[in-house]
């Protein structure tokens, strides 16, 4: 019940009580609110009411505001990114606690929208019944398909895509091929693949054109994984344990879990504090690529570095995973590529400047060649780090080059006469 306030200062007044809930600094609080009060007198001005706007009436206002500030400073904003965020960011988190959602759904009104949506509907769950694929893979086999059927136009059409044609085939691979690299257009032909098999199975085209998908020829083990050296990994590990601030004892733990066990970034921002069996000294791992759940004894020094985590550096918040943003909105990791920043940081701390990626999955490929360079089994790597199939396991024989050199034969010299 709005009361006597107005609608402006009820929204104004949830607003300040999310900030301080999510425990923004009271400065950002502060700016927030400002510009969120300030784009709520232009709605009033034209008439619009909050519950209703829309991403153009956004758009406009800040059209508008950036217009008054050339007026006034006689120059454009030192960044346009800089201050379109110090704008938008105040007012999307207005209309997501009036409308619930920001920004949103758009609703397919044309025919066409409206079966491109009904036609990806039907291919998930056909995918998800028939084939039993995963959620991300079906959601990526998704998305290609609703990009084809939108290059498509009105070829795209629930009438005109029963022609479509090896030509069209060709050419929506080639366009794919301007942005994308070899390894990538490979899993880009895969997912095209099954839905123009999809296609044909449901009749929706009349040939079959899985066998005109042409993708580059990737051959197994034809790359090498980045590595890191065991001085590198224990330089960054230590230069990290000597940052007893918040964010470096997160960072540590992290450090901890990825050269330890070798986990994947999404297995360590997946980790929840049910995970942790601290009684049994357990650890139990979700390994996000295969699905599988392993438990592993919980190390000493992995321990401890989660538990001062928990401890004195973790924020109080009500999210079960273990580990959290350490800026405002206090909340956690979105996946495991966001590790990729605070890794890297902390590389660059370390003065470790590796020749190949520099991310989370380096500390992976590196605690696979130590448990390699310890004589022990591709199976039991394989348990370690989460694979499948022992083939996986033997990529990272390509990176004990030391131990290859030392089984090598030597080729006999040239016999003089």
């Amino acid at each position: 019940m709005i009361s006597q306030q107005s609608p402006n200062e009820y929204w104004l007044s949830h607003l300040q009580e999310h900030l301080k809930q999510e425990r923004y600094c009271p400065q950002a609080a502060q700016r927030c609110t400002a510009v969120a009060r300030r784009f709520l007198t232009y709605l009033n001005k034209r008439h619009i009411a909050v519950e209703v706007t829309e991403p153009s009436n956004v758009n406009l206002y800040l059209q508008n505001e950036l217009r008054l500030f050339r007026q006034h400073h006689q120059r454009a904003p030192g960044s346009m990114v800089g201050w379109r965020t110090s704008h938008t960011r105040g007012i999307h988190m207005l209309l997501r606690l009036v409308q619930g959602q920001w920004p949103p759904i758009p609703v397919p009104s044309a025919p066409r929208e409206i079966f491109h949506r009904e036609l990806c509907k039907e291919y998930a769950s056909w995918m998800c019944d028939v084939r039993g694929l995963a959620l991300q893979t079906r959601s990526d086999c998704c998305a290609e398909a609703h990009r084809f059927l939108s290059w498509l136009e009105e070829r795209g059409s629930r009438q005109n895509l029963l022609n479509t044609t090896v030509a069209d085939v060709d050419t929506y691979m080639m366009f794919r091929a301007r942005s994308q690299r070899r390894r990538s257009l490979k899993s880009t032909a895969t997912r095209f693949r099954s839905f123009l098999g999809y296609l044909h199975i449901t009749r929706r085209i009349t040939l079959d054109l899985t066998t005109a998908v042409i993708g580059p020829t990737l051959y197994a083990f034809e790359s090498i994984p980045s590595s890191l050296r065991s001085e590198d990994v224990k330089a960054v590990v230590e230069e990290t344990r000597k940052d007893r601030s918040r964010k470096g004892l997160r960072d540590y733990a992290i450090l901890m879990l990825l050269s330890s066990y070798g986990l994947r970034a999404g297995e360590v921002t997946a980790l929840r504090l049910d995970d942790v069996d601290w009684r049994s000294e357990v650890i139990h791992i979700h390994h996000s690529k295969t699905g599988v759940r392993s438990e592993l004894p919980l190390l000493a020094a992995v321990g401890n570095a989660i538990l001062d985590y928990l401890r004195k550096g973790r924020p109080k918040v009500q999210a079960r995973e273990i580990f959290i943003r350490n800026r405002a909105p206090y909340r956690p990791f979105q996946s495991g590529s966001s590790l990729y920043t605070p890794i890297r940081c902390r590389l660059e701390a370390a003065g470790v400047n590796p020749a190949g990626k520099r991310g989370p999955h380096a500390f992976r490929h590196a605690r696979a060649v130590s448990v390699l360079r310890a004589s022990v089994p591709a199976k039991e790597i394989g348990d370690v780090v989460g694979h499948r199939s022992v083939a996986s396991s033997a990529a990272y024989l390509k990176l004990a080059t030391e131990d290859l050199r030392a089984v090598a034969l030597e080729i006999p010299g040239e016999v003089k006469a």
